[in-house]
């Protein structure tokens, strides 16, 4: 009998489409926010005092969150640069991919027209010897698992 394990979730890797593909800016430490939920309307019914329906609205979806070590020389840096300081917002495509033991993808999750809305610098404290963590946060149309 085969046993199966989950896969484990530390090798990843995530793409902009049209930024840039140097392995710097595809390597993050984190990533999360890839969730939906369905949003519902409550519905009362005349005479019916027990419960409200619930109707289905539409999906919603969180904001994305990538974190990783401080890159100085980024091209997806630059790109969020140019969105939050000079509101040139161009959205792009995404593609998270969780990678097997031979690094090919087990799951992909195709982001659709993503763009910053936070880029966030961690405390710089000279009683701590720690990585300066950047956190970029991303809003999205939605996401489709491949």
């Amino acid at each position: 009998m085969e046993s199966y394990y989950p896969p484990v979730g530390f090798h990843f890797k995530v793409e902009f489409q049209g930024i840039s593909t140097k392995d710097k800016d595809v390597s993050f430490q984190s990533v999360s926010g890839l969730s939906v939920d369905l949003e519902t309307e409550e519905i009362t019914e005349g005479g019916e005092n027990r419960f409200k329906h619930k109707i289905p609205v539409r999906s919603k979806f969180p904001n994305l969150v990538l974190k990783r070590g401080m890159l100085i020389d980024s091209e997806l840096i630059k790109w969020c640069k140019k969105a939050l300081e000079n509101f040139e917002i161009k959205p792009v495509d995404i593609t998270v991919k969780l990678l097997g033991e031979d690094h090919q993808p087990l799951q992909t999750w195709n982001i659709v027209k993503a763009y910053p809305v936070k880029w966030n610098v961690g405390d710089l404290n000279a009683e701590e010897s720690k990585l300066v963590i950047e956190t970029l946060e991303l809003t999205y149309n939605y996401f489709k698992v491949a």
